[in-house]
């Protein structure tokens, strides 16, 4: 009828996407407790903004994008002393 099955590369997708988001919440808590609520809330608007995203192309980059912001944020809490 009019509903598509996703592809594998749509599931695929859709894991690492759910891979970052629950790694940004893991690094989130490595947040000062004065911050840690602000951070979590951020990432979640910026997923619940490309929610209804299904062009593979921008997911890729939203994707590598997050990936990088990600990777800072640890490199910044490492800095400040907030270990794993």
């Amino acid at each position: 009828m009019g509903i598509k099955a996703p592809s594998l590369q749509d599931f695929i997708m859709r894991a690492r996407v759910l891979k970052l988001y629950r790694d940004a919440l893991r690094t989130a808590r490595r947040a000062p407790p004065h911050s840690r609520d602000e951070l979590k809330q951020a990432m979640r608007q910026e997923m619940e903004k490309n929610r209804n995203c299904h062009d593979r192309q921008r997911i890729r980059f939203l994707i590598s994008e997050g990936t990088q912001r990600l990777r800072d944020l640890d490199q910044m809490l490492d800095m400040q002393g907030h270990s794993q």
